[in-house]
């Protein structure tokens, strides 16, 4: 992982860590333990389901744009349909509190999101080679 990879990692984990922690501590005072183990697990989920899809794309940066286009959007649509599918599954159970659960996992992911985007537009890439030769400019 490149040293800009690294950025755009911490720019999303450390707002996302922070606030779940705030939703912890927010849903342990409403639900208990359960709405705080809910918070929790979301929490985790978030964190490994992006982090793992960050270093898909790239790692099939590496290889070409299109593979990291195409790493993208099938990342992020393997992420959309795995956590519809995790809220589904655990909408009934009793072990944790699952609204706080569903709510967290909604919360963490648009602070993970606007991380991500805020990490990526803070980078400093060329999109210019410098020192490059103009095709029919005499050099």
């Amino acid at each position: 992982m490149q040293a800009n990879d690294v950025r755009v990692l911490k720019g999303a984990a450390v707002p996302t860590v922070a606030v779940g922690l705030i939703a912890v501590i927010v849903t342990a005072i409403l639900a208990g333990f359960e709405g705080a183990l809910g918070s929790v697990i979301g929490l985790v989920l978030v964190a490994v389901f992006f982090t793992v899809g960050l270093f898909v794309v790239t790692w099939a940066g590496r290889i070409s744009p299109m593979a990291m286009f195409a790493a993208a959007v099938l990342s992020y649509l393997v992420k959309v349909i795995a956590i519809m599918i995790t809220l589904r599954a655990f909408e009934t159970t009793t072990v944790f509190d699952p609204k706080a659960f569903a709510w967290s996992v909604i919360v963490l992911t648009v602070v993970w999101t606007f991380g991500e985007m805020r990490g990526f537009m803070k980078l400093k890439l060329l999109y210019v080679e410098p020192d490059s030769k103009v095709p029919g400019q005499g050099n």
